[in-house]
């Protein structure tokens, strides 16, 4: 069997054949998600222009909470890194001392 040749079903079928399929596939895809989308706007309960408003909210909203959401993790992740600070300071510190008592 050819590297360009499968088996399907009985019957050959080469790379090229294959790749009109894909070809059909997308372009029907394509197609559909056209079609669905011109049948939303055709049923869309509100107007354009209150929907972009709405949107414009939305994304407002989830801007500032986001912002909220990070400044949150950096307050809480330089609390811990500081701790953590703490920590291996006092340790070090600790060792420094037992290696002085040890000579």
């Amino acid at each position: 069997m050819a590297d360009d040749e499968s088996m399907n079903n009985g019957r050959t079928e080469s790379a090229e054949d294959a790749g009109r399929g894909l070809g059909g596939f997308a372009a029907g895809l394509l197609f559909g998600a056209l079609i669905g989308a011109g049948i939303a706007l055709m049923f869309a309960p509100e107007t354009g222009q209150k929907t972009r408003r709405r949107l414009r909210r939305r994304l407002e909203r989830l801007r500032e909470e986001t912002a909220e959401g990070l400044d949150r993790a950096g307050a809480m992740t330089r609390k811990d890194l500081a701790r953590r600070r703490k920590r291996l300071e006092d340790g070090l510190e600790r060792a420094v001392d037992r290696a002085r008592d040890a000579l």
